[in-house]
């Protein structure tokens, strides 16, 4: 049953991946000075720059999860960017006691993301894809 299904999960697992990514890096545009004060908040240098490798690398990666195109690189990319990303902007251990909680949640929500990014790079896009209509 599940190798029939295996075309459409993958493809409804790329789109709901990149619900995560596409409207966020698209927020970053319509919010750019925002965004640049939350980087800067947490410390981070260059913040604008920061800014502009954030919104390029959520908003290509989630077009690319869309498409199914470079799908290994993109996934690649994104857990890379979600698992760093996750250690400097829900650092639970470093809140309050009373904000650790949904810090801690959010935390772990992208550890679990980077899971299925990673399982993505390692098994590809699927046959409903712009990758295997590029092999074929």
């Amino acid at each position: 049953m599940f190798n029939k299904l295996q075309n459409p999960l993958s493809l409804a697992g790329r789109l709901l991946l990149s619900v995560l990514f596409l409207p966020a890096g698209i927020g970053k545009i319509t919010g750019f000075a925002g965004t640049v004060g939350y980087i800067t908040s947490v410390g981070l240098p260059m913040p604008t720059l920061a800014a502009i490798i954030a919104l390029t690398v959520e908003i290509l990666g989630g077009v690319a999860l869309i498409a199914g195109f470079g799908t290994r690189i993109a996934a690649s990319a994104l857990a890379l960017f979600t698992l760093v990303a996750s250690f400097f902007f829900h650092a639970y251990w470093a809140v309050p006691a009373d904000q650790q909680l949904v810090t801690q949640l959010l935390f772990f929500k992208n550890i679990a993301v980077v899971g299925g990014l990673l399982t993505l790079a390692a098994w590809g896009a699927g046959a409903w894809s712009v990758d295997a209509r590029s092999k074929a």
